[in-house]
């Protein structure tokens, strides 16, 4: 049966036919895109006709970079996002756990938080946690994921102390009596986490569901998505059958492309001797490519910089792993034709990822292999120019602009801060780039992402010309890499990405056109349908 799509505005981001009015689906593929008169002369009597009078359709979105399982879990735990004080904070855990009855002794999480809308800067620590519960082990999550917070009780029940070591890549912060003040950050978060619980493999299967309708309602129809050690107390091995299950079971709407994160050559070994490898697929669910994190935040300023914090004089960030470890684990992966996708805010943390990479890629040139950097917001010229000479993909996430560009000239100065976030510079060199999220670290809304990219405006409107306005991109841009851009860096651009005959069926139909709007309204578009397959799996039409 023949599913006609007519009176469009269809941007099919191919070159030689930019916009057509029509498309045709048949078992879930396109076959025709062109024109409303030669789409419905396939139309049969068991045809379905479909107007879209006249809404813009576009590729089914791609989030290149999220976390869909974490965000899942978010969505069970305190959303303490847009808290803007500690006193507010604690409020809100203390209502959680009293208007949910939660037992003593048992864990209460959170996450969201963000010192920086705090209005007075601060981390909390375990002491302010303390004043809402000492008998329930609590722990939060600042809002990048690379710092958590607990209080006496959950130390207690990690048995972390004043005598606890500290971790290689990571750090449990002391205050000044040299107790833990129940901040860890980066490989320290770990020592939290193997206290807490374990997940099952059906509850990471309900979490995905609701992080898939989520995603879906933003118009998105695939990810690529970093979930291997997302799941509390379990392994890879648990994550990748929750996702076959859910396939098996046709409860997996969208696609999601894993970037498989093995921080340590035991589990990368492990995770081939058990069989799998990148390209290994079930259905909906594909494994790609080894994501590694070389450093951390800069909002937590655990990004590994080649000079010091500019308000932090005392501190580069964090670096998690050596040359030599990380030369290691990317030419392992190299080898075997995996890619690399390597976590780096920092610009020292993306000089590593370059050495790391262009030493496989020079002792080993006949793999193929198509290696990526995840975040790269502290650039230089040099940074940049080292995108396009290596072939190395920049995955970015536009939405970060709404909360960095706050704070990136008091983390490093405004010198240094005028060659970070270039995504333009990127882009005119020709550079392979990958638009995403990083969700839930913010929030999976793909007009936001476009917005920002477009305007370089947070979601306020500040500033009035956009920060950096020289690196403003189109609209067209922004698409790009949030279809084609993003379906090269999961070696799919043959398949999705764009709107033509023989890829597969996935749209987005949206509420209005962000080709004729004023940018700055493209933040407020919203989704009319979600289409996979060539069938709407959110919305109506």
């Amino acid at each position: 049966m023949y599913k006609i799509f007519i009176n469009g505005k269809i941007a099919t981001m191919e070159k030689n036919m930019p916009l057509v009015e029509a498309v045709v689906v048949s078992k879930g593929k396109i076959v025709y895109a062109g024109s409303n008169k030669e789409a419905l002369k396939h139309q049969k009597p068991n045809s379905m006709v479909v107007d879209l009078k006249g809404k813009l359709m576009v590729p089914g979105l791609i989030d290149s970079h999220m976390h869909l399982l974490n965000l899942g879990s978010s969505m069970q735990n305190i959303d303490l996002s847009g808290i803007e004080s500690i006193a507010e904070l604690k409020a809100q855990i203390y209502d959680f756990i009293k208007n949910n009855n939660i037992e003593p002794g048992k864990w209460t999480l959170g996450c969201g938080w963000n010192q920086d809308h705090f209005d007075i800067k601060v981390f909390p620590d375990r002491y302010d946690l303390d004043e809402v519960s000492e008998d329930h082990p609590i722990m939060i999550t600042r809002a990048c994921g690379h710092a958590v917070v607990v209080n006496s009780k959950a130390l207690e029940l990690c048995g972390i102390d004043r005598n606890t070591k500290q971790v290689e890549g990571g750090a449990i912060d002391l205050d000044d009596a040299g107790e833990p003040n129940g901040i860890f950050r980066e490989n320290a978060i770990s020592m939290v986490y193997e206290a807490i619980p374990k997940d099952d493999v059906e509850s990471i299967k309900e979490m995905i569901i609701s992080a898939q309708e989520k995603a879906l309602s933003c118009g998105i129809t695939s990810v690529q998505s970093d979930d291997l050690q997302s799941a509390s107390g379990l392994g890879f091995e648990e994550v990748i059958q929750a996702y076959k299950e859910l396939a098996a079971e046709g409860r997996m709407k969208i696609r999601l492309y894993e970037q498989c994160l093995l921080p340590t050559m035991e589990e990368l070994k492990s995770f081939f001797d058990k069989g799998y490898y990148p390209g290994w697929e079930d259905r909906t669910f594909k494994l790609g490519p080894l994501k590694l994190l070389t450093d951390g935040s800069l909002g937590a300023r655990t990004a590994y910089m080649t000079l010091p914090y500019e308000d932090a004089p005392d501190s580069c960030g964090i670096c998690i792993y050596s040359q030599g470890e990380l030369d290691e684990l990317v030419a392992y992966a190299h080898e075997r034709n995996m890619s690399a996708a390597i976590h780096c805010i920092g610009d020292k943390a993306m000089y590593m990822a370059f050495d790391s990479i262009d030493r496989a890629k020079n002792d080993m040139p006949d793999k193929h292999v198509r290696h990526s950097i995840v975040h790269c917001q502290i650039t230089d010229e040099k940074l940049l120019d080292k995108f396009k000479e290596s072939d190395v993909i920049a995955h970015v996430q536009p939405i970060f602009l709404d909360y960095d560009l706050h704070i990136v000239e008091d983390r490093i100065g405004a010198e240094r801060a005028k060659r970070t976030y270039n995504w333009k510079s990127l882009i005119d060199r020709g550079v392979h780039t990958a638009f995403g999220s990083d969700c839930p670290v913010e929030p999976c809304n793909v007009m936001h992402g476009i917005y920002a990219a477009v305007t370089r405006k947070d979601l306020r409107g500040y500033p009035a010309g956009g920060w950096l306005p020289e690196q403003k991109i189109s609209v067209e841009e922004a698409l790009y890499g949030f279809t084609m851009g993003a379906a090269y860096a999961s070696f799919e651009e043959n398949i999705k990405g764009s709107v033509k005959a023989g890829k597969l069926a996935d749209f987005t139909v949206l509420s209005e056109d962000i080709f004729e709007i004023e940018p700055d309204k493209i933040k407020d578009v919203e989704v009319a349908a979600t289409i996979i397959n060539g069938e709407i799996m959110w919305g109506s039409l």
